[in-house]
C-alpha cells in the first residue's frame, strides 16, 4: 500500500504509556479480562463488556516521560495516522456531495487499557468505536495479532481494520447506530444478533467505499492489497472465530457476520464506491 507520501491525521490522540492505577486494577482484574476474551472470540459487543468492567473515572495516570515505542511501532503509529487522514478525505468529499458535514472523530492510541465513554476497556477487547465520544480506540498489539493468530498480514489489512470503525463512524453520524439500537431493545437475542450482523457488514462495506475513493483519487493500491484486505475481513468472521475458540459454530449468535459475509460486503463496497450500495438493512439476502 502507498502510503508514507500521504496527509498525517490531526485528529489522533496519544495514549500510549499511560497506566492503570492499583485502585483502578483492584476493581476489574482477570475476571473482566477473561470476559472480554470470552466475548472477542465469540464475536460479541465488546461494549457490553467495557461498561460492566472497571469503574469510571479517576485511576490513570500518563507517564512521565513521552512514550517511545520501537522503530516498527512508531513506523505503525505513523501509518495509522495517514489512513486516519485518508478516511477523512474520502468522508468529507463523499458528505460534501451528499449536502451534509462530515465531524471527524478522534482516533486514540493505548497500550494495555483505556478508558472511554462506553466504559474502561483492555487491550484484549480489540480495536472498537465508542458512540457516546466518537472515538476510535486501537491498541497497535492488535496487529500483531491480525499477523500470528488470525493469519492476515499486510499493510492493507491493517488499514482495513482502520477504516471498519470509521465506518461505524459514519454510522452515528447518518443516525444508523441510534436507529439499530433502539430497535435492539425491542426484539429477542436472536434478532438482536441479526441486527448487529447488519451494522458490522455495512461498517466492512463503507470501509470498501473509502478503499474505492482512496484508489481512484490517491491511487494508494499496490499488486497484493486487495486479496490482504479480504483475507483480513474472512479471517475475523463469527464462523472462523468460534470454530477456533470452541470447534463449533453457532449461527444465531453472530454479531458479525460469517467470513463469508464479510469478504462479500467489503468487496461490493470496494468494487461499487457507492454508498448506496451499502444497505445491509434492506438486502434480500445478507
Amino acid at each position: 500500500m502507498r502510503w508514507e507520501s500521504g496527509r498525517r491525521s490531526k485528529n489522533v490522540e496519544d495514549r500510549r504509556g499511560f497506566r492503570v492505577s492499583p485502585r483502578m486494577a483492584a476493581g476489574g482484574g482477570i475476571g473482566t479480562l477473561l470476559l472480554v476474551l470470552v466475548v472477542v472470540f465469540l464475536g460479541g459487543d465488546p461494549s457490553v463488556v467495557v461498561q460492566q468492567g472497571l469503574p469510571p473515572g479517576g485511576g490513570v495516570s500518563a507517564p512521565t516521560e513521552p512514550y517511545q515505542g520501537s522503530a516498527a511501532e512508531e513506523r505503525l503509529a505513523d501509518f495509522v495516522s495517514v489512513v486516519l487522514a485518508d478516511t477523512e478525505d474520502t468522508w468529507q468529499a463523499i458528505f460534501r456531495r451528499g449536502g451534509q458535514r462530515y465531524e471527524e472523530p478522534n482516533l486514540v492510541l493505548f497500550s494495555g487499557a483505556v478508558e472511554s465513554a462506553c466504559g474502561f476497556a483492555q487491550a484484549a477487547v480489540g480495536p472498537f468505536y465508542c458512540p457516546p465520544d466518537r472515538k476510535v480506540y486501537l491498541d497497535l498489539s492488535f496487529f500483531q495479532d491480525l499477523q500470528a493468530r488470525f493469519g492476515a498480514p499486510g499493510d492493507f489489512a491493517q488499514a482495513y481494520v482502520v477504516a471498519h470503525e470509521i465506518g461505524h463512524h459514519v454510522q452515528n453520524l447518518l443516525g444508523i447506530a441510534d436507529r439499530v439500537n433502539e430497535l435492539r431493545r425491542r426484539v429477542d437475542e436472536t434478532q438482536a444478533n441479526q441486527l448487529s450482523v447488519m451494522m458490522e457488514l455495512q461498517a466492512d462495506c463503507l470501509a470498501g467505499i473509502w478503499a474505492n475513493n482512496a484508489q481512484r483519487a490517491r491511487q494508494i493500491l499496490e499488486e497484493g492489497d486487495i486479496e490482504e484486505g479480504l483475507n483480513a475481513a474472512s479471517a475475523i468472521g463469527d464462523d472462523r472465530l468460534q470454530r477456533r475458540s470452541r470447534g463449533y459454530v453457532t449461527p444465531d449468535s453472530f454479531t458479525h457476520g460469517s467470513s463469508a459475509q464479510r469478504m462479500r460486503w467489503f468487496k461490493r463496497g470496494l468494487v461499487s464506491g457507492d454508498i448506496g450500495q451499502c444497505d445491509t438493512f434492506d438486502a434480500k439476502t445478507l
